[in-house]
């Protein structure tokens, strides 16, 4: 069994610009300095105007995590993370996410959506997490995305900072 997270942002850009902003690869290597911790990398990409693959590095400490989860975690705890991004249409961009946790018994799926939205877009990301733990895992899986939609919301506030900045 799973539980899903939502997430949902309002950039003020058109979807094109954001889409090109978030695969991006001078962006991602800045927003993993700034977000990414300890051994985190972009791992494989390849972008153009019409869709995006790339795999992404995190790495936590495990005294950043919620208590529940840090018995289960090894000491060189990364979170890998591979995004796929196609344009379905003028504006409209889907996507999906595979999450792997190595040494865990824990991993997430999304599906990523952006599309124009008034003068600006919208974001969505519905988060699929699983943590194969006997009674606990549903408890686990709960922190685990809230933790998840706190990295959204860190991830869409740099990339839309980093825009300002690169305009």
């Amino acid at each position: 069994m799973s539980s899903q997270f939502d997430y949902r942002a309002t950039p003020p850009r058109p979807a094109a610009a954001v889409f090109a902003a978030m695969v991006d690869a001078d962006c991602l290597r800045a927003r993993l300095a700034a977000l990414g911790g300890r051994n985190a990398a972009l791992l494989e990409h390849a972008a153009d105007a019409d869709g995006a693959r790339f795999r992404v590095q995190h790495g936590l400490e495990p005294d950043d995590m919620p208590q529940a989860v840090r018995s289960f975690l090894p000491a060189d705890f990364v979170i890998r993370r591979l995004e796929t991004w196609r344009r379905a249409d003028d504006g409209k961009y889907t996507g999906t996410a595979d999450v792997e946790v190595p040494g865990t018994p824990a991993s997430a799926t999304g599906q990523m959506g952006l599309r124009d939205a008034g003068p600006g877009s919208e974001l969505r990301i519905r988060t699929d997490v699983t943590v194969r733990v006997p009674l606990l895992g549903g408890r686990i899986e709960a922190s685990v995305g809230e933790q998840i939609l706190k990295l959204l919301n860190a991830e869409t506030t740099f990339t839309l900072d980093w825009m300002n900045r690169n305009a």
